[in-house]
């Protein structure tokens, strides 16, 4: 298969080996006392799968907020962390896709924890099928409003501005305002609006238009889904983990959801 333009890397599988894609855990939120239950069953997972996986893709908001300073970084999460260190000092790659949640990540993950960090949708080709792989905020049409606000937050001087609040001060207030976020609390993302409303299938059915794609895995949405595009192309919603503690799953051949630990596919 010819690479596309902005191929990452190729991944092959040996046998029994499998990949795995996982987002949206909002660690942190409502409160640390709350989310640890969902952290020490996200951990459970994370030791599941390492023993045939291949790669592991973390498609973004892990946290519920994160923010690097020169010298500071949220606190918390520690079991999560160390458990991905683990991991990756084993050998096994890790993927990450920062979302709309954690869009402040700078080096720390690359330097302390040996994991890839992407800030936007890459292509993989793995196991000879091509993947587009990504958070999914800001893709598609719409949405304009978010699409605007992320320029804000990604914009250097922003974030330089942010940097000269105090770490107490700063987290704090991007604590507050994260958890506001409809993502972790409304009830607009748990039902499915058809084919046609979904913005980031549209995004895939324009993708393919000029572009041979078998696989589109994405997270943000906080629904888990799974549908096909056209005979060969799907598109996959890894879901949330505070709800549904759902994942993909890819074989070599098909690309699965599934569920932690309970299958309903």
């Amino acid at each position: 298969m010819l690479s596309l333009p902005g191929m990452n890397e190729d991944i092959t599988l040996a046998s029994g080996q499998k990949i795995y894609f996982a987002s949206d855990n909002h660690l942190g939120a409502p409160d640390p006392q709350k989310s640890r239950p969902r952290e020490l069953h996200f951990v459970a997972w994370l030791e599941g799968v390492r023993k045939d996986a291949a790669a592991i893709f973390l498609l973004g908001d892990l946290f519920d907020f994160w923010f690097e300073y020169k010298r500071v970084v949220p606190k918390g999460f520690t079991r999560t962390l160390g458990k991905l260190a683990e991991i990756a000092d084993s050998g096994i790659p890790i993927y990450y896709f920062v979302g709309n949640h954690d869009l402040w990540m700078h080096g720390y993950f690359e330097a302390e924890l040996g994991i890839s960090v992407f800030h936007k949708p890459q292509y993989f080709n793995i196991e000879g099928k091509t993947f587009l792989i990504g958070h999914g905020d800001g893709l598609g049409p719409g949405d304009k409003g978010y699409k605007r606000m992320k320029k804000v937050f990604t914009n250097p001087f922003s974030k330089w501005l942010y940097r000269w609040l105090h770490p107490d001060i700063g987290v704090k207030l991007a604590q507050y305002l994260s958890i506001k976020n409809k993502l972790i609390s409304g009830a607009e993302d748990v039902v499915f609006l058809g084919e046609d409303q979904e913005w980031l299938v549209q995004y895939a059915k324009k993708k393919l238009e000029s572009k041979d794609i078998d696989f589109f895995v994405f997270g943000h949405r906080h629904l888990p889904l799974h549908i096909a595009l056209s005979q060969k192309a799907s598109y996959l919603n890894t879901g949330d983990w505070i709800s549904y503690y759902s994942f993909g799953e890819f074989d070599g051949q098909k690309l699965h959801l599934k569920y932690f630990p309970l299958e309903r596919e």
